[in-house]
């Protein structure tokens, strides 16, 4: 189990402050990180960071926009700095807009695409440019059955997780080399805050269980075990990948 040991690293998750990004940040906490939540709203950081401590967890919180490339650099070096070497970083962040392709307004599929794709090329960088002298790190990009798959109303969001995996091939291209493994992490349906009103809709409820081989939703501490293994030394040799954590749903037609 030593593989799978994150005792002692140190973990920057990415809209963490609930949903996924929060399970996540769990999950690695509990794997022994010491895990960095971040996002905009301080008040809800700190009320995640006060969830995960009261578990016995090592959690320290920093607030900045990952959409603003002047103050993410800001919060990689004091990160840096006050807490120590980011040794595994989750980007996380992300939003969902609905509406037909047709009528999508231009503000809103550029608000998509800054904080679901650009996001994951200002951070990324700036942590890969910390971890590149030290020879070694792990970036984990979530992407999404929508990096492989489209549905109506959703096309933006389809683009921007396609691009995250690709993204994330190119990043393995350029700092393999350097001793840094970047993988990508694809949720299916998972039931969180964002999704409930989707949970809750019998229709499209009854549409995803017949269309996901296990016959249901996902259940976001489901997405732990993938997390810490894509965080650990046991995938020292993975690079480029993206782990597609679905019920199936990718696999059959």
């Amino acid at each position: 189990m030593q593989k799978f040991d994150l005792t002692g690293r140190i973990a920057l998750v990415t809209g963490s402050s609930q949903g996924i990004g929060f399970a996540l940040a769990k999950a690695l906490g509990q794997a022994g990180a010491r895990v960095i939540l971040n996002g905009r709203d301080r008040s809800k950081l700190e009320t995640a960071a006060s969830e995960l401590r009261g578990a016995g967890l090592q959690v320290d919180s920093c607030a900045f926009d990952v959409t603003n490339p002047g103050a993410v650099t800001q919060g990689i070096a004091w990160i840096e700095r006050e807490v120590g070497p980011i040794e595994i970083l989750v980007n996380n962040a992300g939003i969902q807009r609905r509406m037909p392709l047709q009528d999508f307004p231009p503000e809103t599929w550029a608000e998509v695409m800054r904080i679901n794709l650009d996001s994951v090329f200002y951070v990324g960088q700036a942590v890969a440019r910390a971890m590149i002298p030290r020879g070694h790190g792990k970036i984990i990009n979530i992407c999404s059955v929508q990096s492989e798959l489209g549905r109506p109303t959703i096309a933006p969001y389809t683009a921007s997780k396609g691009a995250v995996k690709m993204l994330t091939k190119g990043m393995c291209a350029d700092w393999a080399g350097h001793g840094l493994q970047v993988n990508g992490l694809g949720p299916g349906y998972f039931e969180t805050e964002l999704t409930r009103p989707l949970v809750e809709n019998k229709e499209f409820t009854a549409w995803l269980c017949k269309r996901t081989p296990a016959g249901r939703w996902g259940k976001v501490e489901e997405l732990g075990g993938a997390v810490v293994f894509l965080a650990a030394p046991a995938s020292d040799f993975v690079n480029g990948q993206i782990l597609y954590v679905d019920g199936g749903l990718t696999s059959v037609v």
